[in-house]
């Protein structure tokens, strides 16, 4: 019965000095990251100016080139942020209804296409009412970091892959990504993609 009871209780501290040994690696063990740490550092933007288009319309502008003015004001919107505009729409757009026509908006040097189909008159004579579909998106890392900072207070920078000053993109999901890092946390490698709508980026 002795020679048992001893096997037992060898057994048993065996067990246990295992226990500790694993206990230890799991505390220096690091937290496994969610994805790739992205290499681009993002910070809060300086103050954009209004989001206004470089020059207005004169007095006795065409129809068309208050069209391309609107559309201005609509691409710097999906910008987020202020640049520098042109635009231009044929000098033969008319108000008709049902007519239809491919108008550009220079942003910082790069071409929005807009496809323009006009309605019928407004609520009043000298209103024309009209649909305006961008052909492809526009991203800006400024305007993108403006609305991460806007929603977010507590945010410190964000994490994304090289997203460039402004570039085209297809509309909804681009292949760009961004991490949200808070003030005091690490990042983990949660990156979310980066989209682009008519009204400017979103990030989920």
């Amino acid at each position: 019965m002795r020679a048992k009871i001893i096997t037992a209780v060898v057994g048993a501290v065996c067990l246990l000095a295992t226990g500790c040994g694993s206990e230890t690696g799991t505390d220096d063990a690091k937290p496994k990251l969610a994805g790739p740490l992205l290499p681009q550092k993002v910070t809060e933007p300086a103050d954009s100016p209004d989001l206004e288009p470089s020059a207005s319309p004169a007095a006795d502008a065409t129809f068309a080139e208050n069209v391309a003015y609107e559309l201005e004001d609509k691409t710097l919107t999906m910008a987020g942020f202020a640049g520098e505009t042109t635009g231009r729409c044929p000098k033969d757009l008319g108000s008709t209804p049902g007519s239809t026509a491919t108008c550009t908006v220079t942003y910082e040097g790069l071409e929005v296409e807009w496809n323009v189909t006009i309605g019928e008159k407004g609520w009043s004579d000298n209103v024309v009412e009209y649909e305006a579909f961008p052909r492809q998106g526009i991203l800006t890392r400024d305007g993108l970091a403006r609305l991460l900072f806007g929603n977010n207070s507590g945010l410190d920078y964000a994490l994304c892959n090289d997203i460039p000053k402004a570039v085209l993109v297809p509309l909804g999901e681009t292949t760009y990504k961004c991490e949200e890092v808070l003030k005091g946390k690490e990042p983990f490698g949660f990156n979310q993609p980066v989209r682009v709508t008519d009204s400017g980026p979103r990030i989920y």
